[in-house]
């Protein structure tokens, strides 16, 4: 996927059990999607706490942060709970999603940590792509939100 691309599509269960779909979520505004590797690791904690900690940022621009790993539902919930996050955490079982935003690894059966702001027009308006540099991904989200104006449409 590249800046510009349309994004893919997708309806996956939520950590509460409800199916989300992204064009649904895009209608209220820029959605801020995460990919993270596994839910509850050091690594992916840090970086969900990271967008629940900095959610009145995201929010100034009325954008929805969204996680999705390849963790099953009971386990995203778990670890929502846990942390108390104030955004959905998505469960991509089978990596289907994450093979069609081109961040499933190709052998291990996990995603890779990619952050991808979605317009509301599904355009892909930034990709932030770092395994180890968690605090980047808010940051260069939140710049690419300020770059277009935090608009949903990406104008």
């Amino acid at each position: 996927m590249d800046v510009g691309d349309l994004a893919p599509d997708f309806e996956l269960l939520a950590d509460d059990g409800t199916a989300r779909r992204l064009s649904e979520l895009v209608g209220q505004g820029p959605v801020v999607l995460f990919f993270y590797p596994r839910a509850m690791t050091p690594g992916c904690t840090q970086e969900s706490c990271m967008f629940r900690d900095r959610g009145p940022e995201f929010a100034a621009f009325g954008a929805t942060r969204i996680g999705i790993s390849l963790d099953p539902v009971e386990r995203q919930r778990r670890f929502r709970a846990k942390h108390g996050f104030d955004f959905p955490l998505l469960s991509d079982p089978k990596g289907a999603v994450a093979r069609s935003f081109g961040v499933k690894r190709s052998v291990l059966p996990v995603a890779r940590r990619v952050t991808f702001v979605i317009g509301a027009d599904r355009r892909i308006l930034g990709i932030v792509a770092s395994e180890l540099d968690v605090a980047r991904h808010g940051d260069e989200a939140l710049a690419v939100l300020a770059r277009h104006g935090g608009s949903a449409d990406g104008s």
